[in-house]
């Protein structure tokens, strides 16, 4: 038990592990739906091509839209995209690799839905029976062409009396199968190729710009992870200190109204929690107009990306009573070994 919340923690705190096991569950899904869906084309001409190209394309399109939404860095990569500059300018080069690797785990699923479609060929029957040309095949040359046009829309339904053990149908569905089928190797075979010479091409440039995007990226993510972390922290304390100081001071009001008669002297506001690790920089905010100015200056001014550098207005900006080290203080002096 132990082990498994070592293990679940350790995937908890780790973005991409999350992000590729989301990613994996997604395909398994995929799987499972296009297994397990009753695939009925209505042989209709008119409607054989909007059934068979929206069946191979629609469904991609939402389980596209369900990997960005599953997908905790494309709200991220918008935030970060839509934020106000301030004191941290925003770098392109991240938003484009936060782009790449979103859209790189949302195509998973809808390329997998792509791929078995084509390998199935019963959609891409569907969709271009009606399209094909009757003069490939010899057994049309005694048909109208309006009943080609009619026989045509029936070969994706094999059970049908006109097109019934019909060397015909046999032979439209028979070409129209293999040509779904060898896109859909084909389409497989670029994709590896491509993954191939991406993954053994890459270090043999500089890597120096990839890792520092790489970097970057991540830092943003965890950054806003903390943030809300500790956000839920503060509230937790914050609400705990507001409920002991509402006790207090009921305990006040009954003494001097003569309810109480125990002489217990009241707890006073700044040590009611009695826990002396929580931290200063927490408990400095205690009102919520403090709260308010922190998260408007986090949002429209984040602090600069320097530990080292002046904290100017992050210093006491928030709470003119709030304790500050000495004018000459840095952080630096406690960091360094």
């Amino acid at each position: 038990m132990e082990k498994f919340r070592m293990f679940f923690q350790h995937f908890q705190s780790s973005s991409e592990s999350v992000m590729n096991g989301i990613c994996l569950l997604l395909a398994a899904v995929t799987v499972k739906l296009y297994s397990s869906f009753d695939f009925s084309c209505p042989c209709l001409a008119r409607y054989n091509a909007l059934y068979g190209l929206g069946l191979l394309l629609i469904p991609p399109l939402g389980l596209f839209l369900c990997g960005l939404l599953a997908n905790r860095q494309s709200v991220v990569m918008v935030e970060e995209w839509c934020r106000p500059a301030g004191q941290r300018r925003k770098d392109p080069g991240i938003i484009r690799y936060m782009c790449s690797s979103v859209l790189q785990r949302a195509l998973a699923a809808p390329l997998i839905w792509i791929l078995l479609a084509l390998l199935d060929g019963k959609c891409f029957v569907c969709a271009f029976s009606s399209s094909m040309d009757p003069e490939k095949f010899l057994d049309f040359a005694n048909m109208t062409p309006s009943q080609v046009q009619l026989f045509l829309a029936k070969v994706p339904c094999k059970e049908d009396e006109l097109v019934r053990d019909s060397p015909a149908r046999k032979a439209v569905s028979r070409y129209l199968r293999c040509l779904s089928q060898a896109i859909g190797w084909s389409i497989t075979l670029l994709l590896i190729v491509v993954a191939f010479l991406a993954r053994c091409l890459r270090p043999c440039f500089d890597q120096t710009v990839f890792l520092q995007r790489r970097y970057w990226s991540n830092y943003v993510d965890l950054e806003q992870k903390l943030f809300d972390e500790t956000c839920c922290e503060h509230a937790r304390d914050f609400a705990h200190r507001c409920v002991l100081h509402f006790f207090a001071s009921m305990q006040s009001e009954m003494r001097a109204r003569g309810l109480r008669r125990d002489p217990e002297p009241p707890e006073m506001p700044n040590g009611l929690d009695g826990d002396g690790s929580r931290k200063a920089h927490l408990r400095a905010v205690s009102s919520r107009e403090q709260v308010d100015r922190l998260l408007s200056t986090w949002y429209s001014s984040k602090p600069p990306l320097d530990l080292v550098a002046s904290p100017g207005p992050w210093a006491c900006g928030l709470n003119h009573r709030a304790p500050t080290g000495a004018p000459g203080t840095r952080l630096s002096q406690h960091t360094d070994l």
